[in-house]
């Protein structure tokens, strides 16, 4: 079954890296209850960085719960709660490698297009106060995915997720992933 687990949300916050202040809302905490998304996400959410994320084409980003136990062995002093990677939705069953570019997902009120992985930046490694976090994000080839909004509507956590198949010219997201961090 597809699920959501947690849905997140998180505003730009200003915060000191390697003598820089930088502006980031990777920073997600899980929220209750049902909430509205709108064309550019999911709102009460905001992106610090609208050159890099966020958008029409990246307005929500998913990461699957399943993930979490790979991170949780390989940096077991490291605090993973949901939305650690700044995503807006942490699922259940919904991977980079089911999912493919143009499918549908049904959620809620709402529906959504997958659009894209995530490429990760230095922004995760603020998240985890480790230099090497981008670099383990790629090696794992867990990147998550991006989504468009078709239907502005409501989700919330314990929404199923409802798949519709594209075209699947374009490859899975794993795929994808792969093919971008060579």
């Amino acid at each position: 079954m597809m699920q959501i687990i947690s849905v997140n949300i998180g505003r730009p916050r200003y915060v000191e890296w390697h003598g820089e202040e930088v502006a980031t809302s990777i920073f997600k905490t899980p929220v209750a209850g049902l909430h509205q998304v709108q064309t550019l996400g999911i709102v009460g959410n905001e992106q610090a960085d609208l050159t890099v994320h966020g958008g029409v084409k990246k307005a929500v980003y998913v990461y699957p719960s399943e993930h979490y136990a790979y991170w949780r062995e390989q940096l077991p002093d490291t605090r993973f709660d949901w939305g650690a990677f700044g995503e807006n939705l942490t699922t259940e069953g919904l991977t980079e490698d089911v999912v493919y570019i143009g499918d549908r997902l049904l959620i809620g009120t709402a529906a959504f297009v997958v659009t894209q992985p995530r490429m990760p930046c230095y922004k995760l490694g603020i998240r985890f106060d480790r230099l090497d976090m981008p670099k383990r994000f790629f090696k794992s080839g867990f990147s998550g995915l991006y989504l468009a909004v078709l239907t502005e509507g409501t989700i919330e956590a314990g929404n199923p997720i409802t798949l519709v198949p594209g075209d699947r010219a374009h490859g899975t997201i794993a795929e994808m992933f792969r093919t971008k961090s060579q």
